[in-house]
């Protein structure tokens, strides 16, 4: 027989566990959690591979390539056709391409010198760079470069000239990537995209205005030779 006393004891410790137990399940799941946190290994980042070189390679050369093909022995009128007011000329077309190439040389040669940044763990994904080269939206230049006009072509150039200014910056690019062996993923332009992104973004660039400059050429009243 448990007495009114023993009883009373018996509600007592087991109100006291309770409370424990309860504070035990607390305590044993926040250590948990903070376990997991610590055991977890940084991302890291993701190596630049022999196919990540060639990859760039081949679309910037494509695109030089390309560039030479559609400008080659083009006259002045060719050259400065517009199919509009409005819209650029081919030889404005390759000012730009300079121009806008030339900025990103600049941003990549800044991520260089600031160094790598391998425990930066903001890995995005490559096809967030991969510019749509079929995109039928027309860009608004300054519409990137506000509150300065950079990026717009004065076309005060020989069209020629433009070319060789391309093909000069262009085969900079080719030269150094043939040559690099740091992982390019590891320098970021301003912690957004990594070099090898950026490349992605140049040669697509020119890749989308070179279907700029075939639409300038199928225009029914471009100057035949």
């Amino acid at each position: 027989m448990v007495n009114s006393l023993d009883r009373d004891e018996l509600d007592i410790k087991i109100n006291m566990k309770i409370p424990i137990v309860i504070l035990t399940l607390i305590f044993g799941l926040f250590n948990l959690c903070n376990g997991q946190r610590k055991t977890d290994e940084p991302k890291k980042t993701p190596a630049w591979t022999e196919a990540d070189r060639k990859y760039l390679l081949d679309n910037l050369i494509r695109g030089k390539e390309e560039i030479i093909t559609e400008t080659k022995n083009l006259t002045k009128e060719q050259w400065n056709f517009k199919e509009s007011p409005d819209r650029w000329s081919i030889n404005q077309i390759v000012e730009h391409i300079c121009l806008w190439e030339l900025v990103q040389n600049h941003e990549i040669s800044r991520a260089l010198q600031m160094g790598p940044f391998p425990d930066f763990d903001h890995h995005a994904p490559d096809s967030i760079y991969k510019i749509d080269i079929k995109a039928s939206k027309k860009n608004i230049t300054t519409d990137y470069t506000k509150p300065f006009t950079y990026g717009v072509p004065l076309g005060n150039n020989e069209g020629k000239h433009n070319v060789i200014w391309f093909t000069t910056l262009r085969n900079e690019s080719i030269e150094y990537l043939t040559n690099e062996t740091k992982n390019i993923r590891e320098y970021y332009i301003y912690f957004g995209p990594n070099i090898h992104q950026q490349y992605m973004m140049i040669f697509g660039h020119t890749l989308r205005h070179l279907t700029q400059i075939r639409k300038v050429k199928a225009d029914s009243n471009y100057p035949k030779n």
